[in-house]
């Protein structure tokens, strides 16, 4: 069992530091119930209101990248239990940036049988940065010299074993060095714009306003559910790596 505070948000809660570990949440999609193992959580890549299509091969799951389109993580608990989940892009975890396991990273909140959008990575209590589609050298992982799991976006999500009451944050979310950096300009980042040579990644983008508060958890240390998606870009035909058709 482990003791978390956690951070409410106007969108989502998120989990903060505890026993000196700091926590957050998110939940999963299963698109195919048959394929994936926790269909009580579900997580969708989502692109102007819209679900990207899934794909199955080689054991993962795939989406195919749209270079320079803002996504959203759209996550749902279909359980009758409050969760936390440990959300990462490109191996970097959405509410600190820091490169964990999900036992010890941060996690985002989310209540029973409801849905909660993560639009970019959270940048202090009140603000967020959007979530895009480049290339490895313009990748916040990149910026931050984190470029091994460029491509990937994780949730493991752990059970509440019982709900206490929401308190005020013990300190606001701060960022030093990735907090300083200039979003690139909207027209750089069009939808549409040229296929990129190399491999996708996620940006950090404009900033947009998600405010968060903390809240104390007890969580069940055992993982509930974890789901994985990778998203590339369409590649040509005699290329290796993503396919644009499903493979069984």
């Amino acid at each position: 069992m482990k003791r978390t505070r956690s951070i409410l948000s106007v969108t989502a809660f998120l989990l903060a530091l505890a026993l000196g570990a700091e926590t957050a949440i998110l939940q999963s999609r299963p698109a195919d119930r048959t394929t994936r193992p926790y269909s009580n959580f579900e997580l969708d890549v989502v692109v102007d209101g819209r679900p990207l299509r899934e794909y199955y091969a080689r054991g993962r799951i795939y989406v195919e990248a749209l270079h320079g389109a803002e996504y959203e993580l759209r996550l749902r608990n279909n359980s009758p239990d409050r969760v936390a989940v440990a959300l990462s892009v490109d191996g970097l975890n959405t509410i600190d940036a820091r490169h964990t396991s999900a036992w010890n990273a941060s996690k985002w909140v989310i209540e029973p049988y409801d849905t909660i959008t993560i639009s970019g990575w959270q940048m202090s209590s009140e603000r967020a940065r959007r979530f895009y589609f480049t290339n490895e050298r313009d990748s916040y992982g990149a910026k931050l010299g984190q470029t091994a799991n460029l491509g990937l976006i994780s949730a493991v999500f752990f059970r509440e074993r019982r709900p206490v009451p929401i308190i005020r944050p013990p300190h606001p979310i701060t960022r030093d060095k990735s907090d300083r950096m200039e979003a690139p300009e909207q027209s750089a980042r069009a939808q549409g714009a040229a296929r990129p040579e190399d491999n996708a990644a996620t940006g950090i983008g404009r900033n947009v306003h998600n405010d968060v508060r903390w809240v104390d958890m007890d969580l069940d240390s055992r993982a509930a559910g974890e789901v994985t998606i990778r998203y590339e870009y369409r590649r040509r035909e005699d290329s290796r790596g993503f396919s644009p058709e499903p493979e069984f």
